[in-house]
Parts: C-alpha cells; sequence; structure tokens
C-alpha cells in the first residue's frame, strides 16, 4: 500500500514538497546496492572508454537520438543494441528483449510476454544493455521487479483496475444524467426541446475531441498517465459546481462542453492503463470490466437522476455528478499510480544517474524522446486516423459501422420519453428504470464474450498462436444481427396495445449484440494496425461521440414527424451495414490488409 501512495499524486506532491525526503524509492534508501550484474556492466564500460580513449572519432549516427528521419510515434523505436552475447569479460548473458521493444498486439509481443512470464516465476537479475553509442539502458532490476506494473499483485491491480473502471462509470454517466432535467431546463431558460438536449449532445461531443489531445499527452514519457488523471478530473470536479449553479443557459452549454472535455480521459487512456498491468493474452477480461462500465454510465444515469429530479429540481442530477466526482478524485489522487512504463523507467534513470554520477544511464524513453516534436505529435493524434479511414476500407467500415450504432444508442435518450410515458404512462423515475434493461444487455454479453475467451479463444491462441486477426471476428458475425432484430422488435412493439416488456427486450436484444459486437471490432483494430492503435481508437472516438452528438439533436423531431416504429425502422436498416460489412470483413479481411501500407497481413 505504501508503494500505491508513493506513486500516486498524493505521494509525488509530499515528495516534491519534502524535496524527496519521504516514501523513498529504492535507488533512495541510504543501504540501497546496485545490483552486480548493473556494477559489472557500469565497470566493464568504464574500461572500455578507457582503452579507446586515445583514438578520436566522429560521433556514432546510428542511434535514434540522432536520427533526422520522421519519427513515428507508435512505431517501435529500437535502440541499435550491442548483439546479445556472453561477454568473456562480463561473464553474463545479456537479457532478453523487453516488452517495449515489441509491437503491441502482435505476435511478437505475445512470445516475449509468455518467455517473461516464465521468467518471473523465478526471480533472477537482469543485466542492462549497452548501445551501440554508449548508453547504458536503465530496464528492470530483476525478472519480478516489483516495480515493474506487469509484476503487481492481483490485489494493487485490482484496486488500480478498480479505481479506472469507476472512473469511467462516473464520467460517462454524467453526459446522460442530465436527460432527466430537460423538462427543467425547458421551464427555467424558456428553450425548446432540441435547444434543452444541447448540454447533453455538446458533453458527448466534448468527449470525443478530449482523446485527440490527451492520448498523445500520455504517451509522451515525461509526463506519463498519472499526471494527465489526476489534474483533468480534478478540473472536471470543479467544474461541476458552476455547472449545478449556472443561471443562464448559454453558461449551462459551455461549462457542460468542458466537462466533457476534462472527463475524457478515461475514454482516451483507460485502456492503455489495462495494457499497462496486463499481458497481451488476458487484456481483454480487464477492457471487458472498463468498457462494461462505459457502457452502463449513460444507461444507468436517468435512474441515478429520475426520482431526485422529480423531487427536487432539474439542478439535483448536476449536483450528483458533483457528489460522484468528488470521491473518485480523492481515490484517485491518494491510490492511482503511474502505470507507464517508459514513464516509470524515465524516473529511475533520473535516480540511478543522482546516485552513481554516471550520465550514460539512460531510459530508452529518454532515448526515444530527443526525437519528440509537436508536428509528430499532431499528425499521429489527427491526420493519420484521417489518412487510414480514407485510404484503408477496413478502417472506414468499422468507423462508420460504430459511429452508427454509437449514434443509435444514444438516441434512445429521445426515444424514450415519446414511449414509455405516453404508451404506458410511465413517470420520470420509472423511465430511467427501464433503462436498465442495458445493464442487463451489458451483462449478457460479458457473459457470453468471456465464455468466449475462457473456453474457446485462449485455449486456442496457447495451442496455435496468434491466427489470422479475422479469426475474432467470429462472435461479430453471430451478435450483428442483434441491433437490427432488437430494434424492429423496439419499433413495433412500441404501442399501447402490447406489454411495456416486449419492446424492452427489443432494447436489450440490441444492447447485448452490439455489446459483443463492439468487443471483437476493437480487439481486431489493434491486431491488424497495430502501429497505429492508438490514433485509430482515439480517431474513432471522436466520430463515434460526433455522431451521437449529432443524433441526440435529430432523434427527436425523427421520431415525432416519422413516428417512434418508422423512426426505428430506419435506423434498424443502418444497422443492416453492419450486418453486411461484417461478412465482407470476414471474407475479404485479409486480402484488403494485404493490400493497405498501414496493416500487418
Amino acid at each position: 500500500m505504501a508503494n500505491i501512495v508513493r506513486d500516486a499524486p498524493l505521494g509525488q506532491l509530499l515528495r516534491y514538497i519534502t524535496g524527496n525526503k519521504i516514501l523513498l524509492y529504492p535507488e533512495e534508501q541510504p543501504d540501497f546496492e546496485l545490483p552486480e550484474e548493473w556494477n559489472t556492466v557500469l565497470n566493464s564500460s568504464e574500461k572500455e572508454e578507457e582503452h579507446h580513449r586515445p583514438v578520436s572519432r566522429e560521433p556514432s549516427h546510428t542511434s535514434s537520438a540522432t536520427n533526422n528521419e520522421p519519427n513515428d510515434l507508435e512505431k517501435v523505436d529500437t535502440e541499435k543494441l550491442d548483439h546479445q552475447r556472453e561477454d568473456p569479460e562480463i561473464g553474463l548473458v545479456t537479457r532478453t528483449r523487453s516488452r517495449l521493444e515489441t509491437t503491441p498486439y502482435t505476435e511478437e509481443r505475445l512470445e516475449i510476454e509468455a518467455e517473461l512470464a516464465i521468467a518471473r516465476t523465478k526471480s533472477k537479475s537482469l543485466a542492462p544493455r549497452k548501445t551501440s553509442d554508449g548508453h547504458i539502458l536503465v530496464d528492470w532490476y530483476k525478472t519480478d521487479d516489483p516495480e515493474n506494473p506487469q509484476n503487481w499483485s492481483n490485489n494493487k491491480r485490482f484496486i488500480v483496475s478498480f479505481i479506472i473502471c469507476l472512473y469511467t462509470f462516473v464520467v460517462y454517466t454524467g453526459s446522460a444524467i442530465y436527460t432527466s432535467s430537460e423538462l427543467g431546463v425547458i421551464a427555467k431558460f424558456g428553450v425548446t426541446p432540441t435547444d434543452a438536449s444541447l448540454p447533453l449532445s455538446l458533453y458527448v461531443l466534448a468527449y470525443g475531441i478530449g482523446p485527440l489531445l490527451w492520448a498523445p499527452l500520455s504517451e509522451i514519457p515525461v509526463i506519463g498517465r498519472s499526471p494527465v488523471y489526476a489534474v483533468t478530473m480534478a478540473l472536471f470536479t470543479i467544474l461541476s459546481l458552476p455547472t449545478a449553479l449556472v443561471d443562464n443557459f448559454a453558461g449551462l452549454l459551455v461549462l457542460r462542453f468542458l466537462q466533457g472535455f476534462f472527463g475524457s480521459p478515461c475514454l482516451a487512456i483507460g485502456a492503455a492503463t489495462m495494457q499497462d498491468m496486463y499481458s497481451l493474452l488476458y487484456l481483454p477480461f480487464a477492457l471487458v470490466a472498463w468498457v462494461s462500465a462505459a457502457y452502463c454510465g449513460p444507461a444507468l444515469g436517468p435512474l441515478l437522476s429520475g426520482f431526485a429530479v422529480t423531487a427536487k429540481g432539474w439542478r439535483w442530477s448536476l449536483w450528483e455528478i458533483l457528489w460522484a466526482a468528488g470521491p473518485v478524485f480523492l481515490l484517485m489522487f491518494m491510490l492511482l499510480p503511474e502505470t507507464s512504463t517508459p514513464n516509470l523507467l524515465l524516473r529511475r534513470a533520473q535516480r540511478l544517474r543522482k546516485l552513481t554520477g554516471d550520465n550514460r544511464l539512460m531510459a530508452q524513453s529518454e532515448i526515444d524522446q530527443k526525437n519528440l516534436k509537436p508536428s509528430a505529435i499532431l499528425i499521429d493524434a489527427i491526420i493519420k486516423p484521417i489518412e487510414i479511414t480514407i485510404k484503408d476500407p477496413a478502417i472506414a467500415f468499422v468507423n462508420v459501422y460504430t459511429a452508427i450504432i454509437y449514434g443509435i444508442y444514444y438516441s434512445f435518450f429521445e426515444v424514450f420519453p415519446l414511449v414509455y410515458p405516453v404508451y404506458y404512462g410511465f413517470s420520470l423515475g420509472m423511465i430511467g428504470v427501464v433503462f436498465t434493461c442495458v445493464l442487463v444487455a451489458c451483462l449478457i454479453g460479458v457473459a457470453i464474450y468471456c465464455g468466449y475467451l475462457h473456453f474457446i479463444l485462449i485455449p486456442d491462441i496457447m495451442k496455435n498462436g496468434l491466427r489470422a486477426q479475422e479469426s475474432r471476428l467470429v462472435p461479430a458475425l453471430f451478435g450483428c444481427f442483434g441491433p437490427t432484430i432488437g430494434l424492429f422488435m423496439f419499433g413495433w412493439t412500441a404501442r399501447a396495445s402490447i406489454h411495456w416488456i416486449a419492446p424492452t427486450i427489443g432494447i436489450t436484444i440490441y444492447g447485448a449484440s452490439v455489446f459483443i459486437v463492439m468487443q471483437c471490432i476493437f480487439v481486431y483494430v489493434p491486431l491488424s494496425y497495430p502501429q497505429y492503435a492508438a490514433s485509430l481508437f482515439a480517431g474513432n472516438d471522436f466520430l463515434r461521440s460526433a455522431l451521437a452528438c449529432g443524433s441526440i439533436l435529430f432523434a427527436r423531431p425523427l421520431f415525432i414527424n416519422l413516428g417512434v416504429a418508422k423512426g426505428v425502422s430506419l435506423l434498424g436498416g443502418l444497422s443492416v451495414i453492419g450486418i453486411i460489412g461484417m461478412f465482407l470483413l470476414w471474407i475479404y479481411g485479409a486480402k484488403l490488409r494485404a493490400r493497405s501500407k498501414f496493416a500487418i497481413a
């Protein structure tokens, strides 16, 4: 627990205030000694320098630190290391490659993680490696180094995962929790129903824009993930107070947009935090928990605010955001440690240089960071997703389809008030209860998908390795029919003559199938485009949120003008794109990847 507090924002603040005199790292302890293997490498390197000192030569231009070629932030930038060998002078075998020297979501990463999993079962010291230009790369001391997030105890990983999931749930709940207040906003500010839905739509748009900034910012080694989480969540919590008190409509719109923007790091880097802690083989289970928090949050928002708004007034839903955000921020501030390996090793390198006075000790991330340019960040965050979407049909389909089903999901917040109060006499609070069908759908989706992972996919990977990426789409081939079936069932059973459970079952079918399809797609993309996964996810987040923002605004006029049955049928017709596209991707995916300059065939 002490290590969690030390690495959390609270611990880092206390260390800064006291001049690093409390909550010490191992390198700062009075009795700390470098492992023998490290001293051997350091002393050996010093002897080599003395031996070659009389020889004058030009500085090496082979390392990545002096490479003038454009640097792709998401491509693995491996240093030209000394050949792995048994050094007669050192008497040590240079350690195996680091996990971070492989591209995520690839067979190579899977093999390295399997090797490391075996290695960490027995504590073994690791010798640092030297680059061709004389740097000594700072890495983990042992195979089971407790500072490595991959080696954290299950309890520690659970605490971090729980905080991230809770944080994600609160931010996503903050979007739709407002819907119960729309009638009160109409009465208070004299705006139209469409105008009253703007605070919801702008919030959703903002947390789609945020990842374009927060995702690349968190990948800068000197920053890491924890400061991004802490600062933005603090601002989110602070902004919740004036949002609940604001007394003009324009101010409400601005504050809701800012809330969504500063709450978006959960969407931008939540998956990356999970990836820091879990191996490729078991990462999907952690992502299921995180996605479930994001998926259920908007649906449970109306339930949490519906009865309260009826009794206490429209501002009550906005106060609830503050009450939820405050405790979550305190948890993050006190107990959310840094998980980014590049950041952790960079800070270890700084401590070792201070301890030894040897400036050759550097983290790989420090060397990579020398070439980090704002223009490269801009290209990877904004331009690259657009380029790939335009040039790659598979990504174009994924972005369009996920945007459609996400937009349909948010249209529920406009169509439910037109169905359940009108046909079945439900109160505002009871409408919120109906939204629990999305929670039920999520639980069904989790059970089916986790069962597929545990009983089929993981045993197959352990036996045969990673198959072709299209194998991950198998559950989606069955699930892609669900959105269409569920929407038509909801649209044509939503009438007074049919029991309210019928349309509710339709929404449940839609929700469960969408959960499964989205999981399959979000695994397929990084497996096929591992070098651009973060950029593609950020771009996809923006497109989904942009269409969801629009759907909130056009859904009510659509259902009023066409009627619920025809309006929902139109959306159901659009979802057929997913059925056609999913089977085309299954059949022709390999050929498309072979022709793409962005994908791994």
